[in-house]
């Protein structure tokens, strides 16, 4: 019995001592390094799990916004959609001028209208459109002068007026801005009231702003509300 204990005692005492370090014998080869192939695979794999998701994220920006000759062109899919005739129907009351409603082709949306003061004086009514194809057009309506519409759009850019064109009887002043979006300007006579003035600016070509124009001319004149407090 007492044999048998301090046998015991024994292997505890051998099995709680470290276990020495297998140090490679004098003169021993050092391990060998991996195969070349077997890094180039490696490396492969980590480029990879870095440009996969930079691929994806890039991807998902180009088919939002892209690049055309004629200016930046937009996924229509993409972007909200709002009732422009029924939004300007509620904000004809709160600004002192008539409100159109533009006849827009149908394939056309409206992704914006909001009001807003123009620096300088004057109340305006915007509503932003997106073309089939993906161009962007921006209509303001407003009782503000030519120039304080011209300081507001073009910021600090110079613009020039490069002459005037005619859609449906009514003349649009055209201004240039370098490397910038055009800007049309109109005065629209509105019976019984102060002539209202019309904007048009965006990434639409000439046939985009064209298209425009006649919509906001020839849209639904709402009634004259009442100027806001």
């Amino acid at each position: 019995m007492l044999e048998t204990m301090d046998t015991c005692e024994t292997m505890d005492t051998v099995s709680s001592e470290p276990e020495p370090v297998a140090r490679p014998a004098a003169g021993a080869a050092p391990p060998s390094k991996p195969p070349r192939s077997a890094l180039r695979v490696r490396d492969m794999l980590v480029a990879l799990a870095v440009l996969v998701p930079l691929i994806l994220v890039v991807g998902g920006v180009s088919r939002a916004c892209t690049f055309a000759p004629g200016g930046p062109t937009v996924d229509p899919s993409g972007l909200p959609v709002v009732d422009a005739p029924a939004e300007l129907r509620a904000l004809a009351p709160l600004v002192p001028f008539a409100v159109r409603i533009p006849a827009v082709p149908p394939r056309w949306r409206s992704n914006s209208v909001d009001r807003d003061l123009v620096a300088g004086g004057g109340r305006a009514v915007r509503t932003g459109y997106i073309t089939p194809e993906g161009r962007f057009l921006r209509l303001l309506q407003t009782d503000a002068s030519e120039a304080a519409l011209v300081a507001v759009e073009s910021g600090a850019e110079p613009v020039v007026a490069q002459g005037a064109v005619e859609v449906g009887g009514q003349r649009w002043v055209v201004y240039e801005r370098g490397g910038g979006e055009p800007i049309w300007i109109a005065e629209v006579a509105t019976p019984g009231a102060t002539p209202v003035r019309l904007l048009i600016t965006g990434s639409g070509g000439q046939d985009d702003f064209r298209a425009l124009a006649g919509a906001a001319v020839t849209g639904q004149l709402l009634p004259l509300g009442t100027a806001p407090n």
